[in-house]
């Protein structure tokens, strides 16, 4: 797996989240030029995970670019989305004030996801 992540974007997601197990499947299955590694966050390799990087996970999605840039909650799902070709409404999105509603929404679902999950995403995605 770990050779696989060097050569495209890193996508950590917690695997014990239905809701983000949804979003990495949908992700995955959207990214047909493979340029995005999804992993849940527990099974990440060292490098790049630490244990800074893992408590981090635990609250929100990063992305770690191929470059090394990391990106986190709001940024880093208009990264994705741009990466799968929605470009336009990342850049949108990705303007002030916008961004500032993106990430706040971002930090309202991330909050809740658990809850939210075991509400609407109870059967794993087919």
């Amino acid at each position: 797996m770990q050779e696989v992540a060097e050569a495209r974007h890193s996508v950590l997601w917690d695997g014990e989240c239905g809701m983000c197990r949804r979003f990495a499947a949908w992700g995955e299955r959207k990214d047909s030029g493979g340029r995005l590694c999804f992993i849940p966050y527990q099974e990440a390799p060292s490098p790049p995970m630490t244990p800074e990087l893992a408590e981090a996970c635990a609250i929100a999605m990063h992305v770690v670019c191929k470059d090394g840039t990391l990106l986190r909650a709001g940024r880093a799902t208009l990264f994705i989305l741009n990466e799968l070709g929605w470009r336009w409404t990342a850049r949108i999105l990705g303007r002030p004030p916008l961004i500032g509603l993106v990430e706040f929404g971002y930090g309202v679902v991330a909050r809740n996801r658990h809850v939210i999950s075991r509400f609407l995403f109870r059967r794993e995605p087919g």
